[in-house]
């Protein structure tokens, strides 16, 4: 409890700062419209990111842990956040209540990870997107082997996050088609965990779901 609370979202801040990540956070957030919606806030790291016309959004994070540091970006912000504890399994909030959905280095650690994705369709108004900035299962199964075999050991150690998850296979899965999808490993990261999945994604018509 100590290490997750306290020191984990002070590790995670660190990983997930820098130019680099910054600059893929402003491409991927340049597109977000209307009342957002930002699964995983973690530490507020993506808050300097978004398009000067977002004036607010609403942020949850199931560790309560991330908030102090997240409480500081939030109050140096010029965006309004409503910041809030909870699941993206069980979002709290009624049907389509949100034009864009943001999830960014947030579904490799959610345990039903297809539960969650089916929450974020539920939350979306019709039109609505979903913006996502993952790592994940690369193609080239040497490097697949690599994430198979380190993959529990990141999970304690990464509180719960997972090197192998296919997320385009399970966005999909979870009933959205994909208006763009880029792959590829970040700059100066390792392979095992640099693959990325970049793109925004649409709920499908109803029984178009891929499973």
């Amino acid at each position: 409890m100590l290490y997750r609370r306290i020191i984990f979202p002070r590790l995670l801040d660190l990983a997930l700062s820098g130019e680099g990540m910054e600059r893929y956070r402003r491409q991927l957030l340049a597109h977000v419209q209307g009342s957002v919606l930002e699964i995983g806030f973690g530490t507020g790291l993506n808050l300097s990111c978004y398009p000067e016309h977002i004036r607010k959004i609403t942020g949850v994070d199931p560790n309560p842990g991330m908030g102090s540091l997240a409480r500081r970006r939030i109050a140096s912000s010029p965006i309004a956040v409503d910041w809030q504890v909870a699941d993206a399994q069980k979002l709290p909030f009624p049907s389509q209540s949100f034009d864009s959905v943001v999830s960014t280095w947030t579904l490799c650690s959610i345990p039903n990870v297809a539960k969650a994705l089916r929450e974020i369709r539920r939350v979306l108004r019709a039109g609505g997107k979903l913006f996502f900035l993952e790592h994940g299962l690369s193609e080239d199964p040497q490097v697949q082997r690599w994430q198979n075999c380190l993959n529990p050991i990141q999970k304690v150690i990464a509180d719960g996050c997972n090197l192998n998850r296919d997320m385009a296979r399970l966005i999909q899965g979870a009933g959205f088609r994909f208006e763009q999808l880029e792959r590829f490993y970040m700059p100066d990261q390792p392979r095992f965990i640099g693959y990325t999945y970049q793109g925004m994604a649409l709920p499908a018509a109803e029984g178009n779901f891929q499973f």
